[in-house]
C-alpha cells in the first residue's frame, strides 16, 4: 500500500500543525493505522498549490469559489479529495476497518459537527488572532481576509465577552456528554464526533496563549482537557 498523501497548513509552530479542519483526517488516518505523509503548504499559497495539483475549490455562501485545505491525495485508487468531512467520509468507505462512523451514524454526525461549529464561532475572535500570530506575515493577511466571513474585525476587542461565548459553547457541549453513559458522544464506542471536539481543542492548545488554553482546560471540571487526552490517546497521537 502506498501512504496517502495529506495536505495542511503551514505554520511558525515546532510540528507545524495547528489547524483543527487538517487535524481531522490526521486524527482518522492516524485512527485507521492508514500510512501517510504530510505536505505543508504556506495559507498564501494554498489557492496556487491546490490549483497545481488539480484540486477543485469549494463554494463560498455567496457562491463564489475558493480553494481550501485538507485536501487528499490517495495514490492507490487516484483520488484527489477536499473538505475534511468529505475526506473523512471517503476514508471511511475506502478503509472501512476500525470505523468512526459507528452503527450508520454518519448523517448524524454530519449534523453534529454543524452543531458543534454554531456553538464554538460566536466566540471565536480571539482564536483567530492568535492564529494570525502563528503565521507568515504574509499568510496572516490571507487568513484574515478568508475568516472575517465567520468573525466579524476587529479581533481584539471585547476578549472577555468572546471568552464568555465560548464557555457558554462549551457548557452547551458538555451536557451532550453528560447524557452518554461513557465516556464518548456515543457513550462508550469512539466515533468521529469526538474527533472534531478533539481537533478544536487542539487548534486552542496550539495557538492560543499558556494562560488562555489553562483557563479554557479548567472549564467544566477540566473535561476539555480530558477529551484531548482520550481522543489522541485514542488515535495513538499522545
Amino acid at each position: 500500500m502506498q501512504p496517502l498523501v495529506l495536505y495542511d497548513i503551514l505554520s511558525n509552530l515546532p510540528g507545524n500543525n495547528f489547524s483543527p479542519n487538517p487535524a481531522k483526517p490526521r486524527f482518522v488516518l492516524s485512527y485507521k493505522e492508514i500510512p501517510f505523509v504530510t505536505i505543508w503548504v504556506e495559507y498564501s499559497d494554498i489557492s496556487i498549490a491546490m490549483k497545481a495539483i488539480g484540486s477543485k475549490p469549494s463554494k463560498r455562501r455567496d457562491g463564489s469559489e475558493v480553494y481550501t485545505i485538507p485536501v487528499l491525495s490517495d495514490p492507490n485508487t487516484g483520488t484527489l479529495i477536499s473538505d475534511s468531512l468529505e475526506i473523512v467520509s471517503y476514508l471511511e468507505k475506502t478503509y472501512p476497518e476500525k470505523p468512526i462512523f459507528p452503527n450508520n451514524s454518519e448523517s448524524l454526525i454530519r449534523a453534529f459537527d454543524s452543531a458543534y461549529m454554531s456553538l464554538l464561532l460566536p466566540g471565536i475572535r480571539t482564536v483567530f488572532l492568535r492564529t494570525t500570530e502563528i503565521l507568515s506575515p504574509v499568510s496572516a493577511k490571507f487568513f484574515i481576509g478568508a475568516r472575517t466571513g465567520d468573525a466579524s474585525l476587529p479581533w481584539d476587542v471585547s476578549r472577555d465577552a468572546d471568552w464568555e461565548l465560548l464557555e457558554k459553547g462549551y457548557n452547551t457541549a458538555y451536557e451532550w456528554y453528560q447524557k452518554t453513559d461513557g465516556k464518548w458522544i456515543m457513550g462508550n464506542t469512539f466515533s468521529y464526533a469526538d474527533i472534531i471536539v478533539a481537533c478544536w481543542l487542539l487548534a486552542f492548545k496550539r495557538v492560543l496563549k499558556a494562560d488562555e488554553w489553562v483557563m479554557i482546560s479548567s472549564w467544566n471540571g477540566g473535561k476539555w482537557a480530558q477529551v484531548l487526552a482520550d481522543v489522541e490517546k485514542e488515535c495513538k497521537l499522545a
